[in-house]
């Protein structure tokens, strides 16, 4: 059987993007929505800082799970500057006069 132009091409196209890690779903969702959902995988595709940061704030807004407390306490856990014993001291100085 015979393939035609048309049917090779889309083979090749879709098999560029499996390469690039793209894969084709189908969803299922209401027809407003469609242009919403097209421009959200558009730049989640992109998979730069801001793909990233958006991917992250959707599941957080979808996820079932409640919100974790102590966030910022393990960022600064994390921080590089955690162990370095740095002394962080001001000298006693009371500034300077001011004439009103």
């Amino acid at each position: 059987m015979k393939t035609t132009p048309q049917s090779r091409a889309i083979r090749n196209y879709r098999s560029r993007l499996r390469k690039q890690g793209v894969a084709r779903f189908e969803v299922l969702g209401l027809e407003t929505d469609r242009d919403l959902i097209r421009s959200l995988a558009k730049k989640l595709i992109r998979n730069d800082p801001e793909a990233i940061q958006l991917r992250d704030e959707v599941n957080r807004k979808i996820s079932d799970e409640p919100l974790k407390k102590g966030g910022i306490l393990a960022a600064l856990r994390k921080s590089p500057l955690v162990g370095l014993d740095i002394e962080m001291s001001r000298s006693p100085e009371t500034g300077r006069k001011v004439d009103l």
